[in-house]
């Protein structure tokens, strides 16, 4: 199946970029997406290319109870994104691959990080998301997508919380005596 998600990230795409390899970031957003355990690797700058690899069990609640014996108690997740680096105003392109371990449970893709507007970054993801289940597979699929669609959007929510905790920098006046 065919599977493409947006996510509005509330600043600049460079700023988006260093988010999106903050390996602190991408430990808060997935879990926040409900994962038990997890794992993240940077390789690279957010300057230029990088991969962020993360790794994460989630609870198999996600998946339709007729669905579980499939995967069992938990999902382990894989999921590589690869950005090459960016253009002058911060637009880069990707791939992604979305694995669930014990399953045969894959999404590959295209992914694209572009300015969508004054302090608004557009993160696509572009992909096939196949489950080589005999009989189940629609179904599977259908399934995994959710689970896919609810981890992506959490992005959007804590790169929010992230942006506005952050200490402000800029015009702002000193205004001790």
């Amino acid at each position: 199946m065919r599977l493409t998600l947006t996510v509005d990230i509330p600043t600049d795409a460079h700023a988006a970029a260093r988010l999106l390899a903050d390996p602190d970031f991408v430990r808060e957003t997935v879990r926040a997406a409900g994962a038990t355990d997890e794992q993240v690797d940077v390789t690279g700058s957010p300057d230029a290319a990088f991969t962020v690899t993360s790794r994460r069990a989630l609870p198999a609640d996600q998946i339709p109870a007729h669905l579980r014996g499939f995967v069992g108690s938990r999902i382990d997740v894989r999921q590589v994104d690869a950005w090459e680096a960016p253009s002058h105003d911060g637009t880069r392109v990707g791939t992604v691959v979305v694995e669930i371990a014990g399953a045969p449970v894959r999404l590959t893709g295209r992914t694209t990080l572009a300015p969508a507007g004054p302090g608004t970054t557009t993160a696509t993801y572009d992909g096939d998301l196949k489950a080589a289940i005999p009989l189940f597979g629609s179904a599977v699929e259908q399934a995994a997508a959710g689970a896919i669609r609810s981890a992506v959007a959490m992005t959007t929510d804590v790169a929010r919380r992230r942006l506005a905790e952050a200490p402000r920098t800029g015009d702002e006046k000193d205004t001790a005596p």
